[in-house]
């Protein structure tokens, strides 16, 4: 493994990092991705669908009652707090991760911005009001007594990166509106179909100009939303380093490309850069 490294040591050592990440970074946290080898096919509900239709947002809100308490127990691993440490270590620009599960902050990470949202909040769609998850789920709690009770352990239920799950009875699931002005209430997260918005955007990009090189952990990179960013350090002749299983769609901008799970290279990364750059 620390030989395989050491091309991505060479090429970063010395340099502030941007870094981007994706759900293989968090799948060593027991959170699955849709893209990586061997995942479940999945087809995730979009965003014109949830605006347009009471019934898939009734479908959508059950599903994500069970699951989303999967994203909130879930536990940093060796990656994310890899990655914390290179940040405490003056080494990063910042970090741009496309997941919503949080574990970066939960590491200790400050300097984080959540491209695709976060799955602790909901929005109004009309009047902007964000309300917490839990809170939310005080409500849902309400509407539909015992009804989380008919499905006894969530492990038994195919959990999704975006805390949905596989269930396919929902008719009877009573979801809430804004409590302030009526309008739908959304997840704040970027379904699929929805686009980031350009604030997010312009800081991530910010992040990217004002390093020296870009480290991608974990990310297929199947999505503008990251391949953006690659695309732009390329431009900029800044050096782009990858660490994933699997092929990216990014692996010809990409200056050393590196195989091997997020939670075992990153801590090893992690050290080698400080030790070089420790002298």
């Amino acid at each position: 493994m620390e030989a395989a490294l050491e091309p991505l040591v060479d090429l970063l050592a010395g340099r502030r990092l941007a870094v981007l990440t994706g759900a293989g970074v968090s799948t060593d946290s027991g959170i699955p991705d849709y893209r990586s080898p061997g995942s479940s096919p999945r087809r995730p509900m979009t965003h014109q669908q949830f605006v347009s239709s009471a019934a898939f947002r009734r479908h959508y809100w059950a599903r994500n009652h069970l699951g989303w308490r999967h994203l909130q127990a879930a536990e940093p691993n060796d990656g994310h707090r890899a990655l914390a440490a290179m940040e405490q270590a003056g080494l990063l620009t910042g970090l741009i991760t496309q997941n919503i599960d949080l574990l970066h902050v939960r590491a200790g990470s400050h300097d984080v911005i959540h491209l695709h949202g976060r799955y602790d909040r909901v929005l109004c769609l009309r009047c902007g009001l964000v309300l917490s998850r839990e809170e939310h789920d005080e409500t849902l709690v309400a509407l539909n007594p015992h009804w989380r009770e008919r499905f006894t352990d969530v492990a038994d239920l195919e959990v999704a990166p975006d805390a949905d799950v596989v269930l396919e009875s929902t008719a009877d699931f009573k979801i809430a509106d804004c409590p302030r002005c009526g309008g739908i209430l959304k997840p704040d997260v970027v379904f699929f179909g929805d686009n980031t918005s350009k604030e997010r955007v312009e800081q991530a990009y910010a992040l990217v100009d004002e390093a020296e090189g870009l480290l991608v952990a974990g990310s297929s990179l199947a999505v503008m939303g990251g391949l953006r960013f690659v695309r732009r350090a390329a431009k900029a002749q800044r050096p782009v380093g990858m660490v994933n299983r699997g092929a990216t769609r990014g692996d010809e901008l990409a200056s050393v490309r590196v195989h091997v799970g997020t939670s075992e290279a990153l801590p090893m990364l992690a050290a080698r850069l400080v030790e070089r750059r420790n002298g």
